[in-house]
């Protein structure tokens, strides 16, 4: 059983999202698409382990969903005249859909992202969609990626879905001319993948690097179809320089090692230079992105053979630019730590205690982890378990949780 089981996971990751906007163009309705989506893998999980999985998954799951929707359609005749309104209107408008074509974009994943980046919704509500429905994200991982409740980004996506469906917001790939003014979405999406995909919300394990690949190769499609872009160039730099230390971050017990812990042997060179001569680029010709920004100090890290010769000055004075460019708590906090590292845990300290008040740091186990270790390094032992306690309760995955519970252990052997 476990054979199938694993088959269908794969499969769900490489075609739920492609499979979905299909169902979308389809029917015009994404709630139905999901339904249907969801009614076709629990089918597989049934059938697999007894057929086999099918030569052409993809294909299996598309013709079940289909033949799922029209069921549907039937017992419903109020929701099947609607929906036929909303096809004769597409088909007027004569725009193949994402299973068909995808508007001369080279890779229909990517299609599918733009397609959902529609301007009607607010850029927060695009995210969170393709994220949910494309990307194949619980609720719970896209809330973490927005810093608010599970409860609040469910809400924000029903209320997405709802207003696709009351406008008829179509579900069209751009034309080509439209594609700059939806990219800043679909850049932030992958971004927000490949977070979830290097440090995984909840789990056994720390990364996801299905995730995190997958991101990285839509960042190179990306790249490749906008090769002057310079937050396109530097969203793929920042992925590769960060992504280079994958094989660092756990060690052999399966804790989770922080950076300054880490075997730099590890990180993954080839990757690091290809990511170094993306930034440049990223940063030449004028004002840098965020990504740009963010990717600099990610080279400044890897470029370095250990955290002494880190240079932490210039880390601060990235970060003062990246929190003028995108003001966050998070940028804050990181910011923070490059303080400490280069003026000492106390300077540090007073400015994570700045932030203590920022709902968005409230359920943020970072934040407690950062808080605790700068206590540690004080010496006051006492208050740095309190806060080592508090991330323990906040952390999702289990290499989180075995550093968090080292430290504690360590503490109070002290």
């Amino acid at each position: 059983m476990n054979g199938p089981v694993t088959s269908v996971e794969s499969v769900f990751r490489e075609e739920h999202g492609r499979l979905l906007a299909a169902l979308v163009h389809r029917f015009g309705d994404l709630d139905l698409a999901e339904d249907v989506t969801a009614d076709a893998f629990a089918a597989a999980l049934q059938r697999w382990p007894v057929d086999g999985v099918p030569d052409r998954p993809g294909a299996w799951l598309l013709t079940t969903a289909r033949r799922r929707a029209v069921d549907r359609l039937r017992r419903d005749r109020v929701h099947a005249t609607r929906l036929a309104v909303l096809q004769a209107e597409s088909e007027r408008a004569a725009v193949p859909g994402p299973d068909t074509d995808s508007g001369g974009l080279p890779d229909d994943r990517l299609a599918l992202f733009f397609t959902c980046a529609h301007p009607a919704l607010s850029a927060d509500d695009r995210i969170a969609l393709i994220l949910r429905c494309l990307a194949g994200l619980s609720t719970d991982e896209v809330a973490r990626a927005f810093l608010v409740s599970s409860t609040t980004m469910a809400q924000r996506i029903v209320r997405a879905k709802k207003k696709i469906r009351v406008a008829r917001i179509p579900f069209r790939v751009p034309e080509p001319d439209a594609l700059h003014e939806r990219l800043p979405v679909v850049l932030a999406a992958l971004y927000s993948i490949f977070t979830e995909g290097y440090a995984a919300s909840s789990g056994a394990d720390l990364q996801r690097v299905d995730l995190a690949e997958e991101a990285i190769r839509l960042a190179r499609v990306l790249h490749a179809l906008m090769p002057t872009h310079r937050e396109v160039t530097g969203l793929l730099a920042l992925l590769l320089l960060v992504h280079a230390r994958r094989d660092a971050r756990v060690d052999a017990t399966g804790a989770m090692v922080l950076l300054d812990d880490q075997d730099r042997s590890l990180w993954d060179r080839t990757m690091i230079d290809e990511g170094r001569d993306l930034v440049v680029t990223a940063l030449t010709g004028g004002l840098p992105g965020s990504y740009a920004v963010q990717a600099a100090i990610a080279a400044v890290h890897d470029e370095a053979t250990g955290t002494d010769d880190t240079d932490w000055r210039q880390i601060i004075a990235l970060y003062d630019v990246l929190l003028a460019l995108t003001p966050s708590p998070v940028v804050a906090l990181n910011r923070a730590v490059a303080v400490a590292m280069c003026d000492g845990p106390a300077a540090g300290l007073a400015l994570v205690d700045g932030l203590a008040d920022d709902p968005r740091l409230r359920d943020h186990h970072p934040y407690e982890m950062v808080r605790a270790e700068l206590l540690r390094r004080l010496g006051r032992s006492a208050e740095a378990v309190v806060h080592f306690r508090r991330a323990a309760a906040l952390a999702g995955t289990d290499p989180e949780q075995r550093l968090l519970r080292r430290r504690i252990d360590e503490l109070h052997r002290r």
